[in-house]
């Protein structure tokens, strides 16, 4: 493994790249699928799911709680189990872990106690907590280090939550809502609920697993009691995971496919394809997958990104390079990202030359020359991105631990080098 201390030296892309990307499967899919598969009728399967660190931390977790999933193929095998007994789970830097995973935890007849690596401690999951009070859960402590102290029954019914930070507090208590006595009744009060394609997603996936939702007033999702049938998931390539290969399209001047891509599909990483045509990229989504070309030029953007903030990294490090100005706005929920994204990037950027000023809720953007340097990435793996999207077009930048990309994508930086250097 690469060393902190030992930043990698990323390649820079000395000429137009022409590649086809084969992409490993969804993060925000696989989890879903991993934890309504532990909670349903009967065993299921997860075809095609993603190895990665978050997601075999989802299935430990699921594991210690009483399920058995079975990760020595492609496609995970899940039978769901009784929870019982005490546990303990790790929830390293993976907020599906932290937030999805103890709502389960209250149908254990155990404590389970959660904690994680020592920056998950930073991140919001008191909403969550307060919620599970609300509906009946006995929880120590606001944040991690906390412990739930299951009942083997949860009464469920109303709770009213502000999810202005984070969408997955609505994901997490709609997933297992349906075993809960009185189901559950989630409404939001705050600011906007950002990445609302995310609890679309998690919407769309229980109604095939036949479990009852009621979203058609804003800002109130309602699961009925009932039962959560067992079905099997194809999980789609993880769309946010395409940003840094098709931006690599745009600021070598190249094509690169990624294939697979859904012709319908609730990720967020779908939004790549107007981000991308906006900044001045031939995009094209066709039967062999998703084919962008650079122009040679890319365009500054003014884009309200609330809704797919995961994706502000990379297209921050676009518009770094980009011939006009750019203002990327409505995002201040990253703050409470893997690390504070928005102060992260304005750091990082600047330092290599960029000329950045950083906003409450964004940034904004003006052409500069850029210079080598250390990008560093905060154990953050959408900051390593960034870093190496940078580093293809600027000589001479270190991304420090890279590997921090085993987050989502194993062997990122291998993967990377052969498509720059083939």
């Amino acid at each position: 493994m690469t060393d902190v201390r030992d930043p990698w030296p990323a390649p820079r892309a000395a000429h137009p790249v022409d590649a086809v990307v084969s992409l490993p499967g969804s993060k925000s899919l696989t989890n879903r699928a991993l934890v309504l598969a532990s909670v349903a009728d009967g065993p299921s399967v997860v075809r095609r799911a993603l190895r990665s660190r978050d997601t075999t931390l989802m299935a430990q977790a699921l594991t210690s709680l009483g399920a058995v999933v079975d990760t020595s193929g492609d496609d995970w095998v899940v039978t769901p189990a009784a929870f019982a007994g005490d546990a303990t789970v790790d929830c390293g830097l993976a907020g599906t872990v932290m937030r999805f995973v103890p709502p389960v935890a209250g149908l254990s007849t155990g404590t389970v106690a959660f904690d994680g690596d020592p920056h998950m401690r930073t991140r919001p999951i008191g909403e969550i907590l307060g919620a599970l009070r609300t509906l009946g859960v006995q929880v120590d402590g606001d944040a991690l280090p906390f412990a739930v102290r299951g009942s083997g029954a949860v009464r469920g019914g109303t709770v009213v939550v502000d999810a202005s930070s984070s969408s997955q507090f609505i994901s997490a208590l709609l997933l297992a809502g349906a075993r809960y006595d009185e189901g559950v009744d989630v409404r939001h009060d705050g600011k906007p609920v950002p990445s609302l394609p995310h609890i679309d997603m998690t919407v769309a996936m229980l109604r095939e697993h036949g479990v009852e939702v009621d979203d058609a007033d804003a800002n109130r999702w309602a699961v009925a009691p009932g039962t959560i049938k067992a079905v099997d998931h194809l999980i789609e390539p993880d769309l946010s995971n395409a940003a840094p290969f098709l931006a690599l399209a745009a600021v070598s001047g190249g094509t690169v496919t990624v294939r697979d891509w859904p012709r319908s599909t609730t990720q967020p990483g779908d939004s790549l394809r107007d981000i991308l045509t906006t900044m001045g990229c031939e995009v094209e989504l066709g039967d062999d997958g998703l084919r962008v070309t650079g122009s040679g030029t890319l365009l500054g953007i003014d884009a309200d990104l609330h809704d797919v903030g995961e994706l502000t990294p990379a297209i921050a490090a676009l518009c770094a390079l980009a011939d006009g100005p750019s203002h990327l706005r409505g995002i201040a929920h990253i703050r409470g990202h893997e690390t504070d994204r928005l102060a992260a990037l304005a750091t990082e950027l600047s330092g290599l030359g960029a000329d950045v000023t950083e906003h409450p809720d964004g940034l904004s953007i003006e052409p500069a020359p850029l210079r080598s340097g250390v990008f560093h990435t905060y154990a953050d793996h959408r900051m390593a991105h960034a870093g190496v999207i940078i580093a293809a077009a600027v000589d001479g930048v270190l991304v420090e631990n890279i590997e921090t990309t085993g987050k989502t994508f194993p062997d990122f930086a291998g993967f990377w080098s052969g498509l720059i250097t083939s």
